[in-house]
């Protein structure tokens, strides 16, 4: 990496200030004032070998930072096994993390001149910074205009909000390690319910075009890449700088630096915006499959000649459905070799309650449903739900009770069944059991339907009264 002017010369240097500090001691005041020792040495650091470390710092940067894609340029394996990291990292992040390092061994050598090392390391780091940041960009953003993932990461009351649910909160602590919930099952559920409120709220029945998502699963890599390498390179950065002291130790030249406390500051600032970028990655991976959920299942409910609808008899999945499955393997495969296990179930958990809502949301377009109509959603659930499972290695029952829900031969029996507790929205169970009076004759007329409505509303009351009686019971029970 960076020579420096090799070990040696450093420690040639570090002597003699040394030597010249022991001759300044012994030496009367006026005469350590023209000591030309001192002077050549300053003269030397100053106007040759600081500026000389700062060529070499930026060649070596500049070399992996500027490549046409620098997001897709790894590090080899020898280089990933021995910082012992189990998922690629950038080259461009491992070279800089390089030069940090041999600027910080360069101030413990000529610690005279700490802050001046400092000042390059902040340097260095904005510029990365920036790198990364344009580069992120360049993924998420097409003529001026961001893609919805990226849309609503930036979103502060959405990142806000998905920052703030347990799924997040538990991508910072092993699994043993966590607090073990009785209503565990239920809270999640009302996490990933909270999510699907507020993702469906805040696109409505809008269609997703296509370049309003990233279809390209390289770009989807470089993300998780970037996020990988972003946040390594904090956690390394705040090794570093938390051996710092903020007492200043600064000889005295010609050139003044900024106050030690100020530079370990913009350190602190930048170490966290590392962290930032890898946060802002995570979310728009986390939001992007969603998006694609939304792309491909909205069209599904809208328009009216697919065949869902009465008297088409064809078996074969929907190829929106087939498209979309398509995508989530594709992104699977991907996410599973850039990224951490818990950052890749923070993807996928929850995925499922949210098709399920985008579904039952989606009855409200269904002009009626007939037998076969309902056979052919149920496989198009059914695929889906195959999918997910075999990526989450969980049942995703919420893809179960979409079924059911869908299912108009069953619908008003599991509306008057909610023992279990209520699943989902008032509305959506709205929207199910209009589907029904919609698609079956016989089912009773308009006032009918507004009785069940009715019922239906009590019983959900009912549910979330139980449901309140029995934590308050466990509360004073404790």
């Amino acid at each position: 990496m960076i020579n420096m002017h090799s070990y040696s010369e450093r420690r040639r240097l570090s002597t003699n200030l040394t030597c010249n500090s022991e001759i300044e001691m012994n030496m009367g005041p006026s005469q350590a004032k023209q000591c030309q020792l001192r002077a050549f040495l300053t003269y030397y650091i100053n106007d040759l070998f600081l500026n000389q470390v700062r060529t070499e710092i930026n060649k070596e940067i500049e070399a992996v930072s500027k490549a046409a894609d620098p997001l897709k340029i790894l590090a080899n394996a020898d280089t990933m096994k021995v910082l012992g990291v189990q998922r690629p990292l950038l080259q461009s992040t491992v070279v800089v993390e390089k030069s940090i390092q041999d600027l910080m061994s360069l101030m413990q050598d000529l610690s005279a001149y700490s802050n001046q090392f400092l000042e390059m390391v902040c340097d260095k780091l904005k510029e990365y910074k920036e790198i990364c940041n344009t580069a992120y960009r360049g993924i998420v953003q097409c003529e001026e205009k961001l893609t919805i993932s990226a849309s609503w990461s930036k979103d502060e009351d959405i990142s806000r909000l998905l920052q703030s649910l347990p799924n997040w909160a538990n991508m910072t602590q092993p699994r043993q390690a966590r607090q073990k919930r009785e209503d565990e099952d239920d809270y999640t559920r009302t996490a990933f319910a909270k999510e699907s409120e507020v993702l469906t709220g805040n696109l409505g029945d809008k269609l997703i075009p296509q370049n309003e998502i990233l279809r390209d699963v390289s770009d989807l890599k470089a993300l998780a890449n970037l996020q990988e390498s972003m946040e390594w390179l904090s956690t390394r950065l705040r090794v570093f700088f938390n051996t710092l002291s903020p007492a200043s130790h600064t000889h005295t030249h010609t050139h003044t630096p900024p106050p030690r406390e100020q530079i370990l500051q913009t350190l602190s600032d930048l170490t966290r915006g590392f962290q930032d970028i890898a946060d802002r990655c995570l979310l728009v991976l986390h939001l992007e499959v969603r998006v694609h959920c939304f792309h491909y299942l909205i069209p599904l409910t809208k328009q009216g000649n697919y065949a869902i609808v009465a008297n088409v008899e064809s078996m074969d999945y929907d190829p929106l459905v087939v498209k979309l499955n398509k995508d989530i393997s594709a992104i699977e495969e991907a996410m599973g070799a850039a990224l951490q296990q818990h950052k890749f179930q923070y993807i996928f958990e929850g995925l499922g309650h949210l098709i399920s809502c985008i579904l039952i949301n989606g009855a409200q377009y269904f002009k009626r449903i007939s037998e076969s109509g309902i056979k052919k959603m149920c496989r198009n659930i059914f695929v889906l739900q195959q999918n997910l499972t075999n990526i989450t290695m969980s049942r995703e029952a919420d893809l179960d009770f979409a079924r059911s829900e869908l299912s108009s031969s069953h619908t008003y029996t599991e509306l008057n069944r909610l023992t279990p507790g209520v699943r989902y929205t008032e509305l959506e169970y709205i929207n199910a059991l209009s589907l029904l009076h919609r698609s079956q004759t016989g089912v009773g007329d308009l006032s009918t339907q507004n009785t069940r409505l009715q019922r239906l509303k009590e019983i959900i009351c009912e549910q979330a009264a139980i449901k309140q009686a029995t934590k308050d019971k466990k509360i004073t029970t404790v």
